[in-house]
């Protein structure tokens, strides 16, 4: 049984869609107490992440997070708030997954990234399974999480960055997996199909 985690700073029906359409039906949560009782939940977000962690904050999610030893994926905003801390508002995040979220250098291209772009491989894992250098997948993000041992997969759009972290039950996709096609499909399939 999957939890999509509603903090009120998500698109929650298109990730809830994403997932119907691979047969699962995950159950949306308002209130940290439940989350102990599902297998694996989801973390959505979009927005800013001064908003988002001090909801999460207020709410008792923060808390709820860090305890939970299941798998857990943050998407878009969501992996953000999984880090150490984000330059964008400057605060502390979550500090699940190692490393910390730094505005995109993003040099001559347009700001934010928006659009498809193709992934790289760094670390073989379950969350990777199927994942070729060909394949695209939808990003909107102005900041990204930096390189480094807990990442899994990059991106590239004027620097290299994180698209894929995990670090023990946590991991997280900078990316809309339930925005992208048959590749996002797989990998949601990927999260579902992980084992610890």
């Amino acid at each position: 049984m999957i939890a999509i985690i509603n903090t009120g700073c998500a698109n929650i029906n298109s990730v809830r869609f994403a997932f119907e359409r691979l047969g699962v039906t995950p159950e949306v949560i308002t209130t940290p107490e439940k989350l102990v009782r599902f297998e694996r939940a989801i973390l959505p977000g979009v927005g800013h992440a001064n908003v988002a962690m001090k909801r999460l904050n207020e709410q008792g999610w923060a808390e709820a997070i860090a305890d939970y030893q299941r798998p857990l994926m943050g998407i878009c905003l969501g992996m953000q708030l999984l880090c150490e801390s984000t330059e964008e508002g400057d605060i502390p995040c979550l500090g699940c997954i190692p490393g910390k979220v730094e505005l995109l250098e993003t040099n001559e291209l347009t700001a934010p990234h928006m659009g498809w772009n193709n992934l790289r491989v760094v670390k073989p894992h379950a969350l990777t399974t199927g994942l070729s250098e060909q394949d695209q997948v939808y990003f909107v993000h102005s900041f990204a999480h930096t390189i480094n041992q807990s990442t899994l997969v990059s991106g590239e759009y004027g620097q290299a960055f994180s698209a894929i972290v995990a670090n023990d039950n946590y991991a997280g996709m900078q990316f809309h997996p339930e925005r992208s096609g048959k590749v996002g499909a797989q990998l949601l399939q990927n999260f579902i199909n992980w084992q610890l």
